[in-house]
């Protein structure tokens, strides 16, 4: 049977010591979508949302997020981001988020694409909560990673 790489001897979970991996430049792309009302996209785009820009907000949170992955997810190692871009592109039914995050290291960077469309899609249900109960947020996947 193959063994974990986040278990030890005792069953106990750890971070996997990367040490000895090459450090090789890595990219990830995700995306994710947030349903809204129409009433909901009309105040987006006409930026009448009380707490402001939603999509530019969505985007910096984003953006925030990616750099912060190792302190919200407790197993990823703390990575050397080098690239974090965050496309908030609102449709005629929601929020479509793509993502794309890079890094000169010794581990990949999907976790912090997906944490960067996450936390973009929390963004958006955060500041139309008042207005859209109805909001579902869905489709959070991780399109491409690679190594080079």
């Amino acid at each position: 049977m193959k063994s974990f790489s986040h278990i030890n001897e005792q069953g106990k979970a750890q971070m996997v010591d990367v040490g000895e991996k090459l450090v090789q430049q890595r990219m990830a792309r995700a995306s994710g979508f947030i349903r809204l009302n129409h009433t909901t996209v009309s105040l987006i785009r006409e930026n009448h949302m009380k707490k402001g820009d939603v999509l530019t907000v969505a985007q910096i949170a984003g953006i925030q997020a990616a750099k912060r992955t190792a302190d919200l997810i407790p197993l990823c190692h703390p990575l050397q981001i080098t690239k974090v871009d965050v496309q908030t592109n609102l449709k005629d039914d929601g929020v479509e988020v793509q993502t794309l995050v890079k890094c000169n290291g010794q581990t990949g960077v999907e976790m912090e694409a997906l944490t960067a469309a996450s936390i973009a899609l929390l963004t958006v249900y955060d500041m139309c909560k008042a207005v859209d109960k109805e909001m579902v947020i869905q489709d959070v996947v991780l399109l491409e990673k690679k190594k080079e």
